[in-house]
């Protein structure tokens, strides 16, 4: 028994307790090299040799698409944060027609696949009212898309926050715009991160049905030259490498700020001598 826990020692930690940073990246390391072996083994078996040479020819159009991937998702994100913060808003206003029109737009957007919404504002709204861009077309689809769920968050976040901290505030003195800043922001920012983090990968990756109405992202442009060498394997793998890329740095900042943030939100929300 002992040789056994001597064995598993360097795999194992107290549940929900970070690992400290070596054993970390061992067992990090550990699992990368049993998802490669399983996917190398499986490539074997079914008799498929990938071959990335087709990356030098087409850099300039593959980075062409990673650009705009990022560009796309950049404004997206802009814009789906401003119209998720202000659906969010409406859905708590005292006049009810504005109310239930948030509240239908993010029903109906949450209730129905984002390909249909591509081909329903591309092809019947955008050509209604002139939309002949598509890459504006697509923001602005993305930005509709990711605005509700956005709204959804933050509106969770506003409802979880405990009355009592504003009336606190209230009481000693705070005007509308300090309870704001030094009250709801701080926890709202902390409860909303990780959510907000998991809705920005979503975006780079919902970016990629816009090929669908030809929008010359990342996913377009791999589907271009796997359609010319039909090197579809490597081609696909490199996409799904580069959409790592992007998320990837993403969810490691989002965990970075959590944790800084999570000590003051816990000053906010733990009761004070005085309230023992």
């Amino acid at each position: 028994m002992k040789r056994l826990t001597a064995i598993t020692r360097p795999f194992t930690a107290v549940a929900g307790v970070p690992a400290p940073p070596a054993k970390a990246a061992l067992n990090y390391l550990a699992v990368c090299v049993v998802v490669i072996a399983v996917v190398w083994a499986s490539l074997a078996a079914a008799g498929i040799s990938l071959n990335f040479d087709f990356v030098a020819q087409y850099r300039v159009r593959i980075w062409d698409g990673f650009c705009m991937t990022v560009g796309i998702s950049a404004a997206s994100l802009v814009l789906s944060l401003v119209l998720g913060v202000l659906v969010a808003a409406g859905q708590g206003v005292r006049f009810l027609p504005l109310r239930y029109l948030c509240d239908f737009y993010v029903k109906i957007i949450r209730g129905t696949p984002l390909i249909v919404q591509v081909y329903f504002f591309y092809y019947i709204i955008g050509t209604a009212w002139g939309i002949d861009n598509r890459v504006l077309a697509g923001i602005i689809i993305l930005s509709l898309f990711s605005g509700a769920y956005i709204a959804e968050i933050v509106r969770g976040s506003l409802l979880s926050l405990d009355a009592g901290q504003l009336e606190a505030a209230r009481a000693v003195g705070f005007t509308r715009a300090q309870t704001l800043r030094y009250v709801i922001a701080p926890q709202l920012v902390a409860r909303t991160l990780p959510a907000l983090t998991g809705q920005v990968a979503s975006i780079i990756k919902d970016s990629s049905l816009l090929s669908v109405i030809a929008v010359i992202e990342l996913t377009q442009t791999i589907r271009e030259i796997t359609a010319t060498n039909y090197n579809f394997f490597g081609g696909f793998l490199l996409l799904g490498a580069l959409y790592l890329v992007l998320t990837l740095p993403i969810m490691a900042v989002s965990r970075h700020f959590e944790k800084r943030l999570s000590y003051a939100c816990l000053l906010y929300t733990s009761p004070s001598p005085r309230d023992a």
